[in-house]
């Protein structure tokens, strides 16, 4: 179980690298899962983990499971593993860029945004 102080700090972490509403992700995992047919329902749009961000989003910390945790810990780790949340550059526009900003936003994290 983590004590209260780690809580504080992961919950701070999460919400400072999720820089994504709980609207604007599920948004975005309705619209990257759509084709030209047809829309996945909400609640099946995206992946798993972006499912659970959605999730841990719209909760009150004190309603955190155990697995809500282990999946805070990851998105904080997979983003600021790749990005500098607080000196964030303004990206050049590549394909990879492209690819990059699109996994980071299936967690919540949108590098364009301010």
């Amino acid at each position: 179980m983590t004590d209260a102080l780690e809580l504080d700090a992961l919950w701070e972490d999460f919400h400072r690298v999720v820089n994504m509403t709980s609207q604007e992700l599920a948004a975005w995992l309705r619209m990257r899962d759509a084709d030209e047919d047809a829309e996945p329902l909400p609640d099946q749009a995206g992946t798993q983990t972006g499912q659970h961000v959605l999730a841990i989003l719209q909760k009150r910390r004190t309603d955190l499971t155990e697995d809500d945790l282990r999946v805070m810990r990851k998105v904080v780790d997979t983003v600021t593993s790749q990005v500098d949340v607080e000196n964030e550059p303004e990206p050049e526009v590549t394909a990879e860029d492209t690819r990059r900003r699109r996994r980071l936003m299936t967690v919540g994290h949108d590098p364009l945004k301010g």
